[in-house]
């Protein structure tokens, strides 16, 4: 076997060094890898490059789950069936080592195949929303256990067992390569440990070759066997590898991520910019979940509050029942209030029951410190406008001067001026008003006959 090391990019680029390797017959990986990936997208319409990437670089992570701390899971998710996620297990089958595909398995079966004496199996689980959907039973809860702690090496998991009239501990291990196909999403915990691929229909134009075992199983075997060859010459390499991950890939994801890079880096060529590229890519798709309700909230509240430094409860309330594209006036068919508040910020350590006076009336209410913290930690960061060329405005209007035709630099008559009047108290009970939607208002957030007549009329 020769090695010969290079850099793969210019110095800077943040890409590890990588070794040629190749397998006996001198096929480099990077040969291989581009082979298992044509091979993968003649039956499969995947929904971008990059999920062709991810899948490649995870079925020759397959070969080599031992020499890994962590193993990500891979996900084919979609929101309707007929998207092609079968057929990516079909394949996912056919080119990782000792494949157990199974539907809606049992924990015990699951715990034996991977205790098997021959060596860790891929562990393939078709059809998994069957399993988690619905409510909660303790079979699917012990199953997410194992796949949420199979994810690491050295995982067990603990049962009692009885032996004649003793009842004694055993520890099953629960660490091996799994992917998972079904509809929609999974349980959080298993999301933030895989690698999620969003499947989609084939659109009108999108064709593929039928896979037929009997006709396609043969080539699948070639490629198998020679990746089986080349992962076992680089495995001690990746063993040892800390491959540099790209900006923003940390935490959970940079646990997902480094076996799949080390791979990319030990095949060279354009694979470890490759690989880099579809990580940032992919981490990117998996962050742009919906927000929580309690998310959802506190944004609302922060756009309520707009610069104020306290609000009261009840104009904190009237400001959100306001808000016609948030569900705060109609959950579970009723508006929020004090008590909803209380119980979902109470979750983010935020202090409910505050007193304090506005305009010298004391009131129960949110100060901006109180809610401070929990912007900083969940909220992205307020929009900030800012002015062009550094912030001087003035090289804008020369430029613009200096640009202009004669007709463009006639002055422009400046449009009458919007005035509207700006109430620091009720007009109805002459409460305090300090929100800025209710100072445009001019009326506080009580419900009565007095003040919905006023807003009515209003």
């Amino acid at each position: 076997m020769s090695a010969e090391t290079w850099q793969t990019a210019a110095p800077g680029t943040g890409v590890t060094e990588v070794t040629d390797s190749r397998d006996k017959t001198g096929v480099t990986g990077e040969h291989l890898l581009n082979e298992i990936q044509t091979f993968l997208e003649r039956f499969i319409a995947y929904p971008s490059p990059e999920s062709s990437v991810a899948h490649t670089l995870w079925i020759a992570h397959a070969h080599l789950v031992d020499a890994f701390e962590n193993t990500p899971r891979l996900a084919f998710l979609s929101p309707e069936p007929g998207s092609g996620k079968s057929r990516c297990m079909e394949l996912t089958e056919a080119l990782t080592p000792r494949p157990v595909l199974s539907v809606n398995s049992t924990v015990a079966y699951v715990f034996r195949k991977i205790s098997d004496e021959a060596g860790l199996p891929t562990l393939l689980m078709d059809e998994i929303d069957a399993v988690f959907s619905g409510g909660k039973s303790d079979g699917n809860e012990d199953l997410r256990g194992l796949l949420n702690s199979g994810y690491r090496k050295g995982a067990t998991a603990g049962r009692a067992a009885i032996r004649g009239k003793e009842i004694i501990t055993e520890e099953w291990p629960s660490y091996c390569a799994v992917a998972l196909a079904g509809l929609n999403q999974l349980p959080d915990t298993l999301m933030t440990r895989s690698i999620v691929v969003h499947m989609k229909r084939r659109a009108r134009g999108q064709i593929v070759e039928p896979y037929r075992r009997r006709v396609n199983q043969p080539e699948a075997v070639d490629l198998t066997s020679s990746l089986a060859v080349w992962t076992e010459q680089i495995r001690t390499q990746v063993a040892d590898a800390w491959p540099e991950l790209p900006e923003g890939i940390e935490d959970r994801d940079a646990d997902i991520w480094e076996p799949i890079l080390a791979i990319a880096d030990a095949a060279g060529g354009h694979w470890p910019i490759t690989a880099r590229d579809a990580a940032v890519l992919m981490v990117a798709e998996s962050q742009k979940k919906p927000a929580t309700l309690g998310i959802k909230l506190l944004a609302d509240i922060r756009l309520v509050m707009g610069d104020a430094d306290r609000i009261s409860t009840v104009e904190l309330l009237a400001g959100l029942h306001g808000m016609e594209t948030a569900p705060w006036a109609n959950i579970k068919g009723e508006p929020i209030d004090s008590r909803f508040l209380a119980k979902v910020l109470g979750k983010y350590d935020i202090t409910t029951n505050n007193t304090f006076k506005i305009n010298g009336v004391s009131v129960k209410g949110y100060q901006t410190h109180h809610l401070f913290d929990a912007f900083e930690r969940y909220l992205p960061a307020p929009v900030v406008t800012e002015l062009g060329n550094s912030g001087n405005p003035g090289n804008d209007e020369a430029e613009r001067v200096a640009n202009a035709t004669p007709a463009e630099l006639v002055p422009e008559v400046p449009p009458a001026p919007v005035t509207c009047t700006v109430l620091d108290t009720c007009r109805v009970c002459a409460a305090p008003l300090l929100a800025p939607a209710s100072k445009l208002a001019g009326i506080c957030g009580k419900r009565n006959t007095e003040h919905d007549a006023e807003r009515i009329a209003s």
